[in-house]
Order: C-alpha cells, then sequence, then structure tokens
C-alpha cells in the first residue's frame, strides 16, 4: 500500500490547513450538495418507515442478532458492497471510493438499546412524533446510514475515500464497547481505517471531541458470616464496605477535566438476622482524561484493602479476617480529539454554516476506541429533536423539514471527511 492510507489519517488529524470555514460554504452551495438535500427530501418517507421497523426489531444488550439479520439485508438490498457480519455481531458494508489507497472513513451506529428483553418496543405515531424505547438511541442513527447511503448514490457523488457502514453491537452500558473494540483489533478492515465519525445522539449541532472514559469495578467483601446476637462481635464484610463507600465519597475530583463516581448497585447477605458472609458493590468512575481517571482508580482501589483492614482491627477476626475481591467489569478509554484537528474543524463549520449554534461535548460513544488509538474521531448528532433517552418515555420529531437538514449536516461533515471526488 502507498503512504496516501496514512496521508488521509495525517491531514485529519492535523490542526493547520486550509479553511474549513470556506470549504463547507462551498460544499453547501454546490450543485451537487443540492441534489443530495433533494434527495434526502423525496426518500423521506421511506427513511422514517425503515426507522419505524428498525425500532420494532428487540435489540436488547448482547441481543442484537435478530436487528442485525435484518439490517444486513437491508443494506444488501441497496446494492452495497462486501456486506459481513463479524464474529461479534458487527455488520459491516462497503461504498467504495475512487483512491482505493485512501483507505475508508467509518460511519458507526449502534445496533444494540439499553432496553431489556421484552420491553414493548412498539412505535407510537403522534403527527411527526415517533414514541419507543430506542428510537432515537440509536435506532435512528441506523437508519440515517442507510438514508445517507441512498441519497449519495441518486446525488451520483463519490467520495475519494471508501465509506465503510459500521452498525456496532455492545456500545451501550455492560456492553463496554465491545463491537468496536472487536472491530479495531480484530476486523479485516482495521488497518484501512483514515477517519472514523459515529452517529449517535440527535442534537445535529452536537459535537463530541472529547471520550468520556469509564473503569467499572464489582467489589466483594467476604468474611465468616455468623448469628446476628450469638455470633456478635465477629468481622462484618458490610461494615468494611460502608468504610469503602464512605472513603470513596470523600475523596476531592477535579471540575475540569470533569471526573466523577458513583456506587450504582449493591447487595449481598441472607437474612435479616445474620452477619453477611459476603456484601458487594458495583462502582463507575470516570473522566473526560485519562490521566485523572488513573489517578481516580488508583485511589479507589486503595481504599478496598483499607477499609478491610480497618474491620479487622475493630472486630473480632478469630473465625477469619475479611477477603477483598476485585473484579473489572468495564473498561472505556478517555481521551481527546482536538477541536483544531481538520476534522473537527470540518465538522465545526458544517454545524456553523447550518444555522446551528456549535456545541462541543464529551461522552462515552464508540468514538472512544478510535480516539483511544489516535486517529482522527468524532460523534455527530442524527439530526432532530426528540427526548427521554433510555427510558420507555423516548421519542423522537422526525418532522421532514428539520430532520432532512440534520441528515444533511451529517452528510456534509461526512463528505468533506472523505473528499468529494471530481466528476
Amino acid at each position: 500500500m502507498s503512504d496516501a492510507l496514512p496521508t488521509l489519517r495525517a491531514v485529519l488529524s492535523a490542526t493547520e490547513g486550509s479553511s474549513a470555514a470556506a470549504e463547507a460554504n462551498a460544499l453547501l452551495a454546490s450543485p451537487a450538495f443540492g441534489r443530495l438535500q433533494a434527495a434526502l427530501d423525496a426518500d423521506h418517507d421511506n427513511f422514517v418507515e425503515q426507522l419505524i421497523t428498525l425500532t420494532q426489531i428487540p435489540s436488547p444488550p448482547f441481543g442484537e442478532a435478530k436487528r442485525a439479520a435484518a439490517y444486513a439485508e437491508l443494506l444488501r438490498g441497496q446494492g452495497l458492497q462486501e456486506v459481513e457480519t463479524d464474529a461479534e455481531g458487527n455488520v459491516t458494508a462497503y461504498r467504495p471510493g475512487t483512491d482505493p489507497e485512501a483507505g475508508v472513513v467509518v460511519l458507526c451506529s449502534h445496533l444494540d438499546t439499553v432496553f431489556p428483553a421484552g420491553t414493548d418496543v412498539t412505535v407510537k405515531r403522534e403527527g411527526t412524533i415517533l414514541r419507543a424505547p430506542g428510537v432515537g438511541d440509536n435506532t435512528r442513527g441506523l437508519a440515517v446510514l442507510l438514508a445517507i447511503s441512498r441519497a449519495l448514490d441518486a446525488a451520483e457523488i463519490r467520495t475519494r475515500a471508501g465509506i465503510l457502514l459500521l452498525a456496532s453491537v455492545g456500545e451501550e452500558g455492560a456492553g463496554d464497547l465491545r463491537g468496536v473494540k472487536a472491530f479495531f483489533s480484530k476486523n479485516r478492515w482495521r488497518d484501512r481505517v483514515a477517519g472514523f465519525i459515529a452517529l449517535d445522539g440527535l442534537n445535529p449541532a452536537r459535537l463530541v471531541h472529547g471520550a468520556v472514559g469509564s473503569k467499572r469495578y464489582r467489589v466483594t467483601f467476604r468474611g465468616p458470616g455468623g448469628h446476628s446476637f450469638a455470633a456478635f462481635g465477629l468481622v462484618n464484610p458490610a461494615f468494611a464496605m460502608a468504610r469503602a463507600m464512605d472513603d470513596l465519597g470523600r475523596i476531592r475530583v477535579p471540575a475540569s477535566p470533569k471526573t466523577t463516581f458513583s456506587i450504582g448497585r449493591m447487595g449481598g447477605g441472607t437474612s435479616i438476622n445474620a452477619i453477611p458472609e459476603e456484601a458487594w458493590m458495583e462502582v463507575d468512575l470516570r473522566s473526560a482524561s485519562a490521566e485523572a481517571l488513573a489517578a481516580l482508580e488508583e485511589r479507589f482501589l486503595a481504599i478496598l484493602p483499607q477499609a478491610a483492614a480497618a474491620e479487622d482491627a475493630a472486630r473480632d477476626t478469630k473465625r477469619g479476617k475479611i477477603r477483598v475481591e476485585v473484579k473489572q467489569i468495564g473498561d472505556r478509554p478517555a481521551g481527546t480529539t482536538s477541536t483544531e484537528s481538520r476534522i473537527a474543524r470540518i465538522a465545526s463549520a458544517v454545524i456553523a454554516a447550518q444555522g446551528y449554534e456549535l456545541a462541543y461535548e464529551a461522552s462515552s460513544t464508540d468514538s472512544n476506541i478510535p480516539i483511544s488509538l489516535g486517529l482522527p474521531a468524532v460523534t455527530i448528532g442524527t439530526g432532530c429533536a426528540g427526548d427521554r433517552a433510555h427510558s420507555l418515555e423516548e421519542w423522537i420529531d422526525v418532522e421532514k423539514g428539520a430532520s432532512v437538514k440534520g441528515v444533511a449536516t451529517a452528510v456534509a461533515s461526512i463528505l468533506l471527511t472523505a473528499g468529494v471526488a471530481s466528476n
């Protein structure tokens, strides 16, 4: 392979170069982009029907296979090439560019939702409002990828770099970005990636350039247990865990970069009148800074043996001491794509040129992985109003004018990233 691929990566990462604002304005005013907008407008009803169909295919955590299979068929039906489902369950499809040596720009939306199997995902339509769990996060993103592919074909627009559509598994919660992790560790396309754009979230003005990292742990404190009255005085795992929880709560974390911690779940014990043999908690540590996250993680892990030792010192250990088991259950890397990089300057220029008020954000999305690998990557909105994501009351507004404009905004960023080929 020539040096074209690393050169395109370098260009997208570069903090100097041509005026992104001028490029954005020129693209938006071009006849080709006018044809693309017209194609999106004409296709909107079809887009909405596909969105409804996909939403009503349940895709719970670790249960994305049925939706993935349906999505693969839709991709094939649109004539996309090399439609594949990898071992992890990700679906990929290829739209060739004019320069095979330029690699691919990945457009990624995730297949999974946060809702467990059995959740009613029937879409309720009220005018332009669609209500259903998962309809916006991120089923709209999946439908947008399909609409983008159709519009590019209808407008006869080619890109220099190829476009690789990636429908990923495991973006939400305990999925721990497993789909994109697998893509960049095993998928045959991984070495050809010049840039990465995740389409996730609704707001077309939102540009996620910061990857909020997280470390998640399940911590179990164990002890001998016993009768609450007869064995009173023995070490108690619940007291050890309570000390650890209190010590965690006293850690001072920076406000900038935003760094947080939370104890989300806890449990243990067998009876109200028994000293528990175990007590457990699940802890979430987060930061937009890899350094701040590592510092918080180090302090948290140091608290655990200290809490066990303090309980051993406070009570009787004749039946055994407190033991601590620490299991990592989540690891999302932190990092940043510079707002001065070309990939971010392009997206911000397009957002501004479309009349939106640009909002730079840090979040945890599929872009975390390529950002952590040093690849140019951002996450952009799928382009409509909505609210209540991750709740049973989730809704989006697919009013045609705003929806088409939002999708067109995303496409403009994609075209300037991949490069518009001369006809």
